[in-house]
């Protein structure tokens, strides 16, 4: 299962990037707008680990092409990348991976069932849902607000964050996706009003469901949960044979694994250290006046 996921990884960035070859590294590069790739490691690459120095060619590349300074792959099947990506200056963030295969029973009701006995509704959206843009901008906000608590980012700021993906070209490259298949976005909804959504992304019988976020004055509502099941719900019935997702940390891995996922690997996510804030000095630096 290892193998057919990495290569579900290496798949998934071709549908709208070119390919730059680094001997055991691969650096995928958009091509348009978008949200820009990263480089992880060449598939089916025979030779020697990537060394530090095949890290920081990659690196110098990407700061040729403005392109954010980033690596992603699983631990266990390329484990001795971390230890060369350290040493090249980057930061190593651990996300737990988990799968649902096709012997694992999904966890929780699909949202035909009782998961909208509470008034809210899940369903999928078509490219064309006059609700897309809305759909699309509520992970923005959850993730600009992180972890599993109430906040106070509600419908106000999601209809001004829907208006500015409606026109920055965002909400329209998402119903592209959808409309050629390469994505699949659900959500549940209130009032038509949608508060949760997330997306799957199928290649064949593997996909990765990713971009659950709650609006967050809506959280602790088991939406994410429903959104899940449903995104669950649709894979399973269209052929897909293995899910899996990469959770922010262990307490979202536990929300998961209600919805019958369970632990499989560790992803790796690889950046540069956030600057410290600097500070006011209280005295000359030395060698000034």
């Amino acid at each position: 299962m290892l193998d057919e996921i990495e290569r579900y990884y290496d798949a998934v960035p071709r549908a709208a990037a070119r390919v730059e070859d680094f001997g055991p590294l691969s650096l995928f590069v958009r091509e348009g707008a978008g949200w820009p790739y990263y480089a992880r490691p060449a598939l089916g690459h025979q030779g020697p680990a990537a060394t530090t120095e095949d890290v920081r060619r990659v690196l110098a590349r990407q700061r040729e092409l403005g392109l954010p300074e980033a690596f992603e792959w699983v631990a266990e099947h390329d484990p001795l990348l971390r230890a060369a990506v350290e040493e090249a200056g980057l930061t190593v963030h651990e996300h737990p991976l988990l799968v649902l295969g096709p012997q694992d029973t999904p966890g929780v009701p699909g949202p035909a069932s009782d998961g909208a006995a509470d008034g809210v509704a899940v369903r999928v959206l078509a490219a064309d849902d006059p609700a897309l843009a809305h759909a699309v901008a509520v992970p923005h906000l959850a993730f600009d607000e992180p972890g599993t608590g109430v906040g106070d980012t509600g419908t106000a700021e999601l209809a001004a964050k829907a208006q500015v993906l409606g026109s920055d070209g965002t909400a329209a490259r998402t119903a592209a996706r959808i409309a050629s298949g390469h994505t699949v976005l659900a959500a549940a909804f209130e009032d038509g009003t949608p508060l949760c959504a997330g997306q799957h992304n199928p290649v064949g019988a593997v996909t990765e469901v990713a971009g659950v976020g709650t609006l967050p004055s809506a959280r602790r509502r088991g939406l994410g949960l429903a959104v899940t099941a449903a995104l669950v719900e649709h894979a399973r019935a269209t052929g897909v044979r293995t899910v899996f997702l990469s959770a922010a940390d262990e307490d979202v891995a536990r929300i998961y694994r209600r919805a019958g996922f369970r632990p499989f690997a560790t992803a790796l996510i690889a950046e540069p250290l956030a600057p410290a804030e600097p500070t006011e000095p209280t005295e000359p630096a030395a060698g000034t006046s």
